[in-house]
C-alpha cells in the first residue's frame, strides 16, 4: 500500500428499472434511518399481468449527486500521475489519499492544487490530524469474503483489495455485504471493472478506488458518473397535434431490441432529421402493449427509418443506423423521467413507411415535426392523456388522425456528430 491516491466523492442515480413482473423484496436504508420497505411493482398489461457521509471533510466543490437507494456511490482515484491528479481537480475531485513515506509528493501537490489530503498506513486510513478513517483488507478468495467481520471495525469506511476479483464475482461480493452499515469500497483497475462493483444486483458497493495511471481511464469514469446522472434530471416534453398521416411506401426500417424491459408509456425519441437538425423527437412507444397480431415484446422499439436520429446520453443524437450493440441510448418515459439502456441487437428490414406530421398544441405557429415509422399496429406514440380502459397511454400509428395528441422533445440547433452546434442550414 506504498503508492499515493487521489481521492473524490461522487454520487450517481442508480437505473430505475421497469419490469413486468414482480421485484423481490429490497432493503433500503435513507438517509442513516434504518427503515425496510417491501415493493412488489407489478404493471399491467391487457388482461397480463406480467449515506452514508463519508467521515473525511471535503471541499465544496467536490462533486455530489443524490441516489435513488439513499446513499452515496464514492469514488477515489489512485494514481502516482501529476496528469491524472490535475484532471481529476478540473473536474471536482480534489481529496487525495498518498501513502505514508510519500509526504514530499502530497506537499508537492497541495503547493499547486487545492485539496484535502489523507495518508495510508498499516492497513488504516488516516486524515491529516491523525483520525483513523477506514480500514483496508485483502481478499484474495471467497472464503476470505465470507470470513469478514467489517462490522467489528470502529471505522466507517471499509477498504477491499480484491486480489483476484475475478474469483469472487462482483454480484457474491454486493451479496455478502448486503446490509452492512459500513461504506464498502472496492480497487479496480479499469472504469469497466468500476461499473461492474458500482452496480452489481442493482445496488452495488457504496464506493469504487480506481487505480490507474491513465488519464483517459478518470475520464472515462467521468463520463460514466455524468451519464447516470442525467437520470435524475426530468425531460420537459411537449404536446403537439396531428396534423397529416400519410403512406410513403417501401423502405429500411430499424427496431432496437434493449438488454432491458420497458414498461407501458415508455419508449425512445426519435425524429426525422431536417438538415442537421433535431428540432422534435417524437416519443415512439415500445412493442410492450398487447396486440391481435403478435405477442408483446416489452424489450422492443420498432423506430423508423436508417436515417432517423434518435436520442442518446449526453444530449447527444445519432442515426438509428449507426445504432450497435453495446451502445446505449436514453428511453423516456410520458413524464419526461429517463434512464440508460443499453442495446442489444439492431434488426433493419424493408417495410411499409408511413409519414406523421405534427404542429405543436395551441400554438400560431409555421413549424412542423414529423417522424416516419412502419405502417403497423404494433408501432405507436406516446400521447399526454390515456386512450383506453386498460390505462395505455399510446396510440398505434395504424389509427393515428389530425387532431390526435402526442408528445415530443424540442430541441434545437444543428449538429454535427449528434452534438448540437450554431449552423445555418437550409433544406428541403
Amino acid at each position: 500500500m506504498s503508492l499515493s491516491l487521489v481521492s473524490s466523492v461522487s454520487n450517481i442515480k442508480s437505473l430505475n428499472q421497469f419490469y413486468c413482473f414482480s421485484l423481490r423484496k429490497e432493503r433500503l436504508e435513507l438517509n442513516r434511518l434504518l427503515t425496510s420497505w417491501s415493493s412488489h411493482r407489478s404493471i399491467r398489461v391487457s388482461n397480463r399481468t406480467f449515506p452514508q457521509r463519508f467521515a473525511v471533510k471535503m471541499s465544496a466543490s467536490a462533486s455530489t449527486l443524490p441516489l435513488n437507494l439513499g446513499r452515496s456511490k464514492k469514488v477515489w482515484i489512485w494514481t502516482k500521475c501529476k496528469e491524472v491528479m490535475t484532471v481529476a481537480v478540473e473536474r471536482g475531485w480534489n481529496t487525495f489519499l498518498f501513502s505514508s513515506t510519500n509526504q514530499k509528493l502530497s506537499d508537492e501537490w497541495s503547493s499547486v492544487a487545492l485539496m484535502d489530503t489523507l495518508f495510508i498506513e498499516d492497513k488504516k486510513v488516516i486524515d491529516g490530524k491523525g483520525n483513523v478513517v477506514a480500514s483496508v483488507f485483502a481478499v484474495s478468495t471467497p472464503e476470505e469474503l465470507g470470513n469478514l467481520k467489517i462490522e467489528n471495525e470502529e471505522t466507517e469506511n471499509i477498504v477491499l483489495d480484491l486480489l483476484d476479483w475475478k474469483s469472487i464475482p462482483a454480484e457474491n461480493l454486493v451479496a455478502a455485504l448486503q446490509g452492512s452499515e459500513k461504506t464498502v469500497f472496492a480497487i479496480s483497475n479499469s472504469p469497466s471493472e468500476a461499473k461492474l462493483f458500482l452496480e452489481a444486483l442493482e445496488h452495488g458497493l457504496g464506493g469504487i478506488i480506481l487505480k490507474s495511471e491513465d488519464v483517459k481511464a478518470v475520464l472515462d469514469l467521468k463520463e460514466y458518473f455524468d451519464k447516470r446522472n442525467e437520470e435524475s434530471d426530468t425531460l420537459n416534453l411537449t404536446e403537439a397535434t396531428i396534423t397529416r398521416v400519410q403512406m410513403v411506401g417501401m423502405g429500411d426500417r430499424v427496431c432496437v431490441d434493449l438488454c432491458s424491459l420497458m414498461r407501458p408509456g415508455e419508449g425512445l425519441l426519435v425524429c426525422l432529421p431536417v438538415g442537421s437538425f433535431a428540432r422534435g423527437l417524437f416519443l415512439v412507444h415500445s412493442e410492450c402493449l398487447e396486440s391481435n397480431y403478435i405477442a408483446s415484446r416489452p424489450f422492443r422499439v420498432n423506430a423508423g427509418p436508417v436515417h432517423s436520429y434518435v436520442a442518446v446520453p449526453g444530449g447527444k443524437t445519432c442515426y438509428l443506423s449507426e445504432l450497435r450493440t453495446g451502445r446505449e441510448v436514453i428511453a423516456v418515459d410520458q413524464n419526461g423521467k429517463q434512464r440508460t439502456a443499453v442495446v442489444g441487437r439492431v434488426k433493419i428490414e424493408k417495410r411499409p413507411l408511413i409519414l406523421v406530421e405534427a404542429k405543436l398544441s395551441g400554438k400560431e405557429q409555421e413549424t412542423v415535426f414529423s417522424i416516419i415509422l412502419q405502417n403497423a399496429e404494433t408501432v405507436a406514440l406516446v400521447t399526454p392523456h390515456q386512450v383506453n380502459s386498460f390505462g395505455q397511454t399510446a396510440i398505434p400509428v395504424t389509427s393515428l388522425k389530425p387532431g390526435d395528441q402526442v408528445l415530443i422533445r424540442l430541441q434545437g440547433g444543428a449538429r454535427h456528430t449528434g452534438i448540437e452546434i450554431q449552423e445555418f442550414i437550409v433544406e428541403n
